[in-house]
């Protein structure tokens, strides 16, 4: 089936990107193994009749990744939107078909969401503001994403937080810090990445998963 060659593709990019190009500058090359690798799950989203919003989301994530590997603020906000669209996205798929909310995750991701204003927002500077409702965006996800249960889903939506989190540490907290970070980068890569892989797979019909 082409789907199952996209995903194989789109895992092959990933890992090609891991090994050579998750810490390396800003080029071409780079920019187009890093938004194929996801745009393939896109495609294998919408050949496997995953929701059209998990489809979007993912196509979003793509979008969000080329800018994100390019340089400059602009194309850094325009990331950033594309992605907290996609977020919002998966939060509406997992909204609808989610269980009753948990008191335990409205509190904790409630916690996590506030304790960035401590060790992230006085970093951002003139992005102090997109930054805050990046964050509250992805936290809305993050609790929609706990009505699944244990699912595919759910671990990958916990994936996508943990590699934003550490792309915040990465991009913010660290950025005045001139020591490499080679696996630290490797790491969220490999969170973001895998995160959307659960997250397809999480979502499409069983039949056909």
């Amino acid at each position: 089936m082409v789907s199952d060659w996209a995903l194989v593709g789109a895992g092959a990019l990933a890992l090609t990107y891991g090994v050579i190009w998750a810490d390396a500058e800003p080029s071409w090359p780079r920019s187009l193994c890093k938004t194929l690798s996801v745009a393939l799950l896109a495609l294998a989203s919408a050949m496997m009749g995953a929701p059209a919003l998990i489809t979007a989301g993912l196509a979003l994530g793509a979008l969000g990744d080329l800018f994100l590997s390019r340089s400059g603020q602009g194309a850094f906000l325009a990331g950033m939107a594309a992605f907290g669209l996609g977020h919002l996205a998966y939060a509406v798929v997992f909204w609808s078909a989610g269980a009753e909310l948990s008191l335990f995750w409205i509190v904790g991701l409630g916690a996590l969401a506030t304790s960035t204003e401590f060790w992230l927002a006085p970093h951002t500077g003139a992005l102090r503001w997109p930054v805050r409702a990046y964050v509250v965006i992805i936290a809305l996800m993050a609790l929609a994403a706990s009505t699944l249960g244990m699912g595919l889903a759910a671990a990958g939506a916990a994936l996508f937080l943990l590699s934003d989190l550490l792309l915040s540490l990465d991009l913010f907290v660290l950025a005045q810090n001139a020591t490499p970070r080679p696996m630290l980068r490797r790491t969220l890569w490999a969170a973001y990445w895998g995160g959307q892989a659960l997250i397809l797979l999480g979502m499409v019909p069983p039949a056909l998963s």
